[in-house]
């Protein structure tokens, strides 16, 4: 099971009612189907063997002695290969009826799992046949194998993270589901062997219902139902499979077609989040556990990964997100000015993508506030890498929003410190560089302090995560706005806002559209002979998107260097070779540590997701800290 991946599957085989040895040959060629698909683990729907909808025929001894011979061949048949399996069947202990999921592999009925709550209301009446379950634990005879029934949890021996529970239909739906139970004392999987039947409604309410119990319990769900072949005489099933992963429904079913789905989930992933969550409670209670000792397989992935993990691929889904993002971006600000009684606002106004987002969320900060928007300064410090293009467009920004604005050339006075600090201003090294950027920022704070204003910050989430800011220059501000915000949201954000104002102003709509395809630069080295950016940051610390990809598997999992190497393959395979992302995969890791000094002192700004680098809140780090055993890990990858 490399990296945590197990591949998991829900069947829904085509059933005869009370047809046991029909049931058992389906069921047998769905589990061969799946364990040659290289599946770990398959669950299949409530009292398959039998069918749910037998109803009194399951007071009937030769139907539960044909579901139990039934079972002990499926799990002969199916003895040589690798898969655990978990399937619906009636089950007699002590004269009682249990409606449960026998968990088998390798040959073996490792189990029992009785159904916890009895549904009988509306169209249930399942206490006419079944009870609920109250012994404890009890070891019992089945056929000729000595198994378990009871609360029980099933642990691979070669694999722990592979720990999978069951629960049945209802069990779900009950206000006491025994899942949360389950993942408190460990299990990663739950397998929900389900009977739910087709209405109207009934589709999104389920669908909804699995996902947040994943969320809830921060584990795989996997819910298997039944369909076709199932009784019509008062209800409808439709086959409605679903497998979630911690709130995302990761492969669902259509309705009404039998068969299996599959998905490949993080089992790491998974043991991630439950150990960042404080909250999330580990104890033993009451299972029993059992073992079985297969290796999983190693698989191919299936699963979908973004490539723009920040940015989601639904457009109206990232729509709401822009304009959320931008609102909550520009609460933050509105609160911050309304708490120390400031109504004036500085912001550096480049040209670029990130000084354009600031100025956007200042602008609807002060709508919000009711202050006039010329209380808003936009600079421009053109110098000696300014472009035509950039100056333009930050001087056609500051109209359109109507604010104040001022221009001042810093050449001089950076031409001033050069000859203060004996530096060649035909050396264009990193004080050629990081002048220009300090100085800018005096002018910002020194006019700041004139009209008792705020500084604006610019500087972005990925500048941060590789320390692509300069050190007390653009690094510095006193709220810094954009501070969380991943560089391939910004350019959405951006668009957004293009989008948005394009029916009531074109002009700035058309200005908003060219700075998104303006290149990423910081403009501090000469342009070249024809007037254009000479200065391209992409080319120069690697591809935002490549560095957002390892950002996010990074701080918010935790993931070794080799599996995000592995994810990114898989992501951009056709956009990048293997050898570009190794290379600025290490780039990525080298500068990350390297740069956390500049990550310890940041400004404040809000948090709008989930991973962000404030020393006050997501992320502590030493700033000396070695990165030896992360770029040990990556040279394990082969290339």
């Amino acid at each position: 099971m490399k990296d945590g991946f197990l591949r998991v599957g829900a069947a829904t085989p085509e059933i005869r009612v009370g047809d046991c040895a029909y049931n058992s040959d389906n069921i047998i060629e769905c589990v061969k189907q799946a364990a040659a698909n290289d599946c770990s683990l398959l669950v299949f729907p409530e009292l398959c063997i039998t069918g749910y909808t037998c109803g009194d025929l399951f007071l009937s001894d030769t139907l539960i002695n044909a579901a139990k011979d039934s079972l002990m061949r499926i799990a002969e048949e199916t003895k040589d290969l690798d898969i655990a399996f978990v399937v619906g069947i009636p089950v007699r202990l002590n004269n009682k009826l249990y409606n449960c999921g026998a968990s088998v592999c390798k040959g073996r009925i490792m189990g029992f799992s009785p159904k916890t709550n009895i549904p009988n209301y509306s169209e249930f009446y399942e206490l006419r046949h079944f009870i609920p379950f109250d012994e404890e634990y009890p070891d019992m005879i089945f056929g000729n194998m000595e198994t378990l029934m009871g609360k029980l949890i099933y642990d691979n021996s070669v694999c722990p993270r592979f720990s999978y529970a069951v629960e049945i239909c209802e069990d779900l739906w009950a206000t006491e589901s025994p899942s949360l139970s389950y993942c408190i004392e460990g299990a990663n999987i739950i397998c929900n062997l389900s009977a739910s039947d087709e209405v109207i409604g009934k589709e999104e309410f389920r669908r909804d219902l699995v996902k947040m119990q994943s969320a809830k319990c921060c584990c795989v769900y996997i819910y298997a139902d039944c369909g076709y072949g199932e009784s019509t005489q008062d209800l409808i099933f439709s086959g409605h499979n679903i497998i979630a992963e911690n709130g995302k429904i990761l492969a669902e079913s259509k309705l009404f077609e039998n068969g299996i789905i599959y998905a490949d989930v993080d089992l790491q992933r998974i043991a991630s989040d439950r150990r960042r969550m404080n909250t999330f409670k580990v104890e033993s209670r009451e299972s029993f556990r059992e073992t079985f000792d297969f290796e999983p397989k190693d698989i191919e992935l299936k699963r979908f990964v973004s490539k723009t993990p920040f940015v989601p691929e639904d457009n109206n889904e990232l729509d709401d997100r822009c304009a959320k993002i931008i609102k909550m971006q520009a609460s933050g600000l509105y609160t911050r000015l309304k708490a120390c009684h400031i109504d004036h606002a500085v912001v550096g106004l480049s040209g670029g993508l990130d000084s354009t987002l600031a100025l956007i969320v200042t602008a609807k900060a002060f709508e919000m506030a009711g202050i006039p928007s010329e209380n808003i300064i936009s600079v421009t410090m053109p110098c000696f890498g300014t472009t035509d293009r950039t100056y333009n467009n930050a001087v056609s920004l500051a109209k359109a929003y109507k604010t104040g604005f001022k221009e001042i050339n810093i050449k001089d006075s950076v031409l001033t410190h050069f000859k203060d600090i004996g530096h060649d201003e035909h050396d264009h090294d990193v004080t050629y560089e990081n002048s220009q950027a300090r100085e800018r920022t005096q002018v910002l704070m020194d006019l700041a302090n004139q009209i008792g204003g705020l500084v604006v910050g610019t500087g972005d989430l990925s500048e941060l995560a590789l320390g692509w800011a300069t050190y007390n220059g653009d690094h510095m501000s006193m709220y810094g706005v954009n501070g969380s915000i991943p560089k391939t949201l910004v350019r959405h954000l951006v668009s957004h806002e293009a989008l948005a104002v394009k029916d009531s102003d074109e002009v700035l709509s058309k200005v908003l559209e060219d700075i998104v395809a303006t290149p990423v630069s910081p403009e501090l080295l000469p342009p070249t002979e024809g007037g254009n950016i000479s200065q391209k940051t992409e080319e120069i610390v690697g591809p935002y998107e490549l560095h957002d990809f390892f950002l996010y598997y990074f701080i918010r999992f935790g993931f070794a260097p080799s599996k995000i190497f592995r994810l990114a393959k898989y992501a951009f395979a056709g956009s990048y070779d293997d050898e570009t992302i190794y290379k600025w995969l290490s780039t990525f890791i080298r500068r990350f540590f390297t740069q956390q000094f500049k990550r310890s002192c940041l400004p404040d700004g809000p948090k709008v997701g989930t991973v962000a680098l404030s020393p006050r809140g997501d992320w502590r780090m030493p700033s000396d800290a070695s990165y030896a055993v992360w770029m040990e890990d990556l040279e394990k990858v082969k290339l």
